[in-house]
């Protein structure tokens, strides 16, 4: 079972001074009404901020699944898309353990959407890794916009 997550220290952060004052308030008044208010407001506004992500993620994901079935369409498949959105990275296993192509076949697919910029190969080791970089700075950013594929440049 997945449970939610909402990342209460992203508010926190951002609003630092409230919280250590209403923090010292609880400590020092017993004024508990503020803080309760304070961590509402952080749940509010966390889960806004998440499920504005979570929607930004499955634009990029039907984004790039057009995109790859109009310059790949040959290795296109809905379930090559979503090995590439599991995590911001992913390896040549990780297609063969899903049953989308053997090791060679996998390999090429990868380098294939690395050639197009929608992945980007890297030596891990003696591994290669294919990270995915509008899903990685979408990830890692605050914001929820992302550059479509070919507009950049």
């Amino acid at each position: 079972m997945q449970l939610p997550i909402l990342y209460l220290s992203r508010y926190i952060i951002h609003n630092k001074s409230d919280y250590y004052q209403l923090l010292l308030s609880v400590t020092k008044d017993n004024d508990w009404e503020p803080w309760l208010l304070y961590m509402l407001q952080a749940v509010e506004e966390t889960s806004r901020w998440t499920t504005e992500k979570i929607a930004a993620i499955r634009s990029l994901a039907e984004h790039t699944s057009a995109h790859v079935r109009s310059v790949l369409p040959k290795i296109y498949s809905r379930e090559l898309i979503d090995v590439i959105f599991e995590q911001p990275y992913c390896r040549i296993s990780d297609l063969v353990q899903k049953g989308i192509a053997q090791r060679q076949s996998a390999s090429r697919y990868l380098k294939e959407l690395a050639d197009k910029g929608i992945l980007r190969e890297m030596t891990a080791g003696k591994e290669k890794i294919f990270i995915h970089p509008k899903l990685m700075l979408l990830l890692s950013g605050d914001g929820n916009k992302f550059e479509l594929y070919g507009a950049e440049g």
